[in-house]
């Protein structure tokens, strides 16, 4: 009997050791196919002068596509497009959303309501958001223009318009993701324990102090998540500047995805290499907000 429960012990031993690979198999397997692969294709491709329509006369070009971009004085205008759409869709959004989660951490039958109703632009598609917002903004007969001569307010030409086009994307895109990450804070502050604040009343705690030295570092994981999201997604933003600019008027909304689409028949190597750069300067940024904010992040 003694042979026959030492293979037994031996085989459970050998399971419990593959178990976990076998269990996230599947996801690494996705992972794999759908990330991996085509970023080292898409890696693969932009060192190459590639040719659509019979890709055996593509021509191998090492970096030199990588070198034409950063020569170009386009590239940096589509980054700076990038960089201001960025700073302004994250730091608007974030604050705003701030202040409509405090207004709505009550549970009330209104604030529900509310909370609802805020939400439904981020189950709309953006189509018909933009579309909707491209009335609003029309110089002439939008509703905006309208509201601000009824104020005796400065009108503006928004979309038509280097110098307001990319606040008013900026503008959709804030109105459009409020109520999704309101709703992340809102859920955040309730979660935290009312025997905090209790003990910080008993201490005669100023609310600015309760705020600065209880809620924000409670809700400071959900704050850290959005930076870091909503950084990589507004990098990545294309559908409204695609609907709503093409990029214009004069490239003051051209932005790096949407300089990519450019070259989507004309160079698809170039196209490539600007994705990578993408990719880099998505990975840098990421690595600097864990670098230098991560250790402030209260996990509880």
């Amino acid at each position: 009997m003694e042979p026959i429960d030492k293979e037994e012990g031996r085989m459970s031993h050998i399971l419990n050791l593959i178990r976990p690979y076998v269990m996230i198999a599947p996801a690494m397997i996705g992972i794999g196919l759908f990330v991996f692969y085509p970023l080292v294709y898409l890696f693969y491709i932009s060192l190459f002068d590639f040719n659509l329509m019979n890709r055996l006369k593509s021509e191998f070009i090492g970096f030199q596509n990588y070198a034409e971009i950063l020569a170009r004085e386009d590239f940096y205008d589509v980054l700076k497009n990038t960089l201001v759409y960025t700073i302004g869709v994250v730091l608007f959004t974030i604050i705003i959303s701030l202040f409509v989660a405090f207004w709505l951490k009550k549970q009330s039958k209104l604030n529900f309501i509310v909370q609802a109703g805020i939400f439904t632009p981020h189950v709309i598609s953006i189509v018909s958001i933009s579309l909707v917002w491209m009335w609003l903004m029309e110089p002439n007969h939008g509703l905006l223009n309208f509201v601000l001569n009824s104020l005796n307010l400065p009108t503006s030409q928004w979309l038509q318009s280097s110098s307001s086009s990319m606040l008013s994307i900026i503008i959709v895109s804030v109105w459009g993701n409020i109520g999704y990450y309101a709703l992340i804070i809102v859920a955040a502050i309730q979660g935290i324990p009312g025997s905090l604040y209790e003990a910080a009343q008993l201490d005669n705690a100023s609310r600015w102090s309760i705020l600065r030295r209880i809620t924000v570092p409670m809700i400071s994981p959900q704050l850290f998540f959005i930076l870091v999201t909503m950084t990589i997604g507004s990098f990545k933003v294309f559908d409204t500047v695609r609907i709503m600019t093409a990029g214009g008027p004069n490239n003051s909304t051209n932005t790096i995805v949407y300089y990519i689409y450019s070259f989507r028949t004309t160079n698809i190597g170039y196209a490539s290499a600007i994705g990578i750069l993408l990719v880099i300067i998505i990975g840098i940024l990421t690595i600097i907000y864990f670098k230098i904010l991560a250790k402030k992040v209260h996990y509880q």
